[in-house]
């Protein structure tokens, strides 16, 4: 898997240049607390996905809970 490591990279030089290298961090805690904060929040939740329809994934949860569920008892 030649292009995987390339990937990870990338995600991890854009974490760098998007949150670490913008701030001071007064110890490692502190780092560790504001880094997984990016990673859960913003690329989870926040960033839109093409395959979702261009939309974050938080609000295709909310679209697809807001659907009327369908009775499969009532499919045939």
């Amino acid at each position: 898997c030649l292009g995987y490591n390339a990937v990870m990279e990338r995600f991890f030089l854009n974490l760098k240049r998007e949150r670490v290298w913008l701030r001071e961090y007064a110890n490692q805690l502190e780092a560790t607390k504001d880094v997984t904060g990016y990673i859960v929040g913003f690329c989870n939740s926040a960033r839109r996905h093409p395959a979702l329809g261009n939309v974050a994934p938080l609000v295709y949860e909310q679209q697809f809970a807001a659907k009327e569920p369908i009775d499969v008892s009532k499919i045939i």
